[in-house]
């Protein structure tokens, strides 16, 4: 098996931080606020590591089409859709999360926080499997750079 170096190494980061988180909140549970606030910013450099690897991927080398079968299509991209939403709305829990702890508006950071934990490990999740889909179980398709597409060279 042959897997692309940059869309394994992003997805590599996106796994750590959902453990990451996962460690986070055993950790908060246990009273441990010192080392909970260390592992969940650890937890968010790794997710700002996936970001910043994914978007200079899709920038410059660009984004993988679905290379599966043509009737799976349609329930790739509307997986793909839904990852895409929740991952959006799980970074912008997360800074939130993040911002409020930091802040010491914890009241705002307790209650958040659990939701946000969860939409984060079904972005993990769900970002496994778009990789799966992608280069693992099925061939990619066609990438195309944004700037190729946008320029048309």
């Amino acid at each position: 098996m042959n897997v692309p170096f940059l869309p394994t190494l992003s997805t590599f980061f996106i796994v750590l931080s959902a453990i990451l988180v996962a460690i986070g909140w055993k950790l908060i549970l246990q009273k441990k606020i010192d080392a909970h606030k260390k592992t969940m910013l650890a937890a968010a450099v790794a997710a700002v590591l996936f970001f910043i690897i994914y978007a200079s991927r899709t920038i410059f080398v660009g984004n993988t089409a679905f290379g599966g079968p043509e009737n799976l299509k349609i329930y790739y991209t509307v997986f793909l859709i839904f990852h895409i939403i929740l991952s959006t709305t799980g970074a912008v829990m997360g800074v939130l999360t993040i911002k409020w702890g930091l802040k010491d508006k914890l009241d705002k950071h307790r209650k958040i926080g659990p939701i946000t934990s969860i939409v984060w490990f079904f972005t993990a999740i769900t970002g496994v499997a778009v990789y799966l889909l992608l280069y693992v179980f099925y061939e990619g398709g066609e990438t195309t750079s944004m700037i190729k597409a946008i320029l048309g060279i």
